[in-house]
């Protein structure tokens, strides 16, 4: 008997062949499923993983941890490791600053400088003078100020001295006599031993004393030496300050030297314009709180203008400390009304400066609103002590004027 097998037939001794069940071929696909459980089973695009005998197994898709988290808090944790890393930069770079004050603050007061004297050397050149001789020349005018204002500030307080102690030995008599008197009934004998408590204090404390004014003799020589140092930053600045301004950016890609370019045209321009404002700002203190000195016939009048004037360039806070020592003087040698009469003239002063110099003078000039200084001289002044009061607002003027340059396409729109 012949069988069958397909499109050609063969002979068969045997009994035939019965073809295996098809429900046996799904068993072993199930065992091999289940021995091969726990092996990594690689999966397609659309989440289905591929067995070993090719069928495609459908598997649980893996949500990623990130998805589990609220989108809002994702953004909020991804700000605030870059606003904690933007911080750490910025407090070891102020650290860095604090550590090398004596080239900081000289380069800082070289720039100030030179924005005000930018203007008299534009001027200059532009009646064809040639660029060394128009530096030259206002170089030597910037010296003969700043020696010429510390030499008259010597020379009046050494003048003045002998005045100021025979004021004060006067004042301390007055002083004396009228706490001898009612309401105070202190005796000779007790303001006596009180002036004898003070002369033990200070024998007992010479030390301290002796350091404090070693310390005054240092800080002198640190002055002497930024004193130099700025004013050899700021003839070169004035000499080759756009020369040197082109080298730092020169290998800057096109369009960004472009945007850098117009950025520092435009923070240059704010800062000449913040050291313009706040000279007329100094001037105008100089000039009322020196009418009300010379009223009331205070003693080392010249020295105090001067200190006046150089303060102002510490908005609302150099005032007060200066303020604050004519005020002493006044005391010592005019006696309290004229001390209450300068106080009232100082606080008059600061209110004007806080209410309509400041926000009026240098604010129209460098475009920043008045409560933008406000918060930019506290923000400063506590960040940075003095130091950061003095360049709180130049420095904002400079930002304020440079970032719509960094962003504009063409390098303008900001000034």
């Amino acid at each position: 008997m012949y069988s069958m097998t397909g499109p050609s037939a063969a002979p068969s001794d045997g009994p035939p062949e019965i073809p295996e069940a098809q429900p046996l071929t799904g068993l072993r696909a199930a065992a091999r499923r289940f021995l091969t459980r726990g092996t990594a089973e690689p999966e397609d695009e659309r989440g289905s993983s591929t067995s070993a005998d090719g069928a495609s197994v459908s598997s649980r898709s893996v949500v990623p941890p990130d998805s589990q988290v609220p989108r809002l808090l994702q953004q909020a944790a991804a700000w605030s490791w870059r606003l904690l890393l933007t911080g750490l930069v910025i407090y070891i770079t102020f650290r860095l600053a604090v550590f090398l004050r004596l080239v900081v603050l000289p380069f800082i007061a070289a720039m100030l400088l030179s924005a005000l004297l930018q203007p008299l050397y534009a001027r200059l050149r532009k009646t064809g003078m040639a660029p060394l001789l128009a530096t030259w020349c206002v170089f030597l005018l910037a010296i003969i100020l700043i020696a010429g204002a510390i030499t008259l500030f010597a020379d009046r307080v050494s003048a003045d001295y002998s005045t100021l102690a025979a004021e004060i030995q006067r004042t301390a008599g007055e002083v004396q006599h009228s706490l001898a008197g009612p309401p105070f009934r202190l005796n000779a004998v007790k303001l006596h031993q009180y002036y004898n408590d003070l002369v033990k204090y200070m024998s007992q404390h010479k030390g301290q004393i002796a350091g404090t004014i070693l310390a005054g003799g240092r800080y002198a020589i640190e002055f002497l030496a930024g004193l130099v140092l700025m004013l050899f930053i700021t003839f070169f600045l004035i000499k080759d300050g756009a020369r040197i301004w082109w080298f730092l950016i020169r290998r800057l890609p096109p369009e960004a030297r472009r945007r850098v370019s117009g950025a520092g045209d435009n923070a240059w321009k704010a800062l000449v314009n913040y050291v313009r404002g706040t000279c007329v700002v100094a001037a105008i203190h100089a000039l009322f709180l020196g009418l009300a000195l010379w009223l009331l016939g205070v003693p080392l009048l010249v020295p105090l203008i001067v200190l006046v004037f150089i303060a102002s360039f510490l908005p609302i806070i150099g005032i007060l400390v200066v303020g604050a020592l004519a005020i002493l003087i006044a005391l010592a040698t005019k006696g309290w009304v004229a001390a209450v009469i300068l106080l009232a003239v100082l606080i008059l002063e600061d209110q004007i400066e806080a209410h309509l110099l400041q926000p009026l003078v240098v604010g129209r000039i460098v475009k920043l609103h008045p409560l933008a200084i406000i918060l930019v001289l506290a923000v400063g002044a506590v960040i940075a002590g003095i130091p950061g009061a003095i360049v709180a607002v130049p420095l904002a003027a400079v930002i304020t004027y440079a970032w719509p340059a960094l962003r504009s396409p063409d390098g303008g729109g900001g000034g």
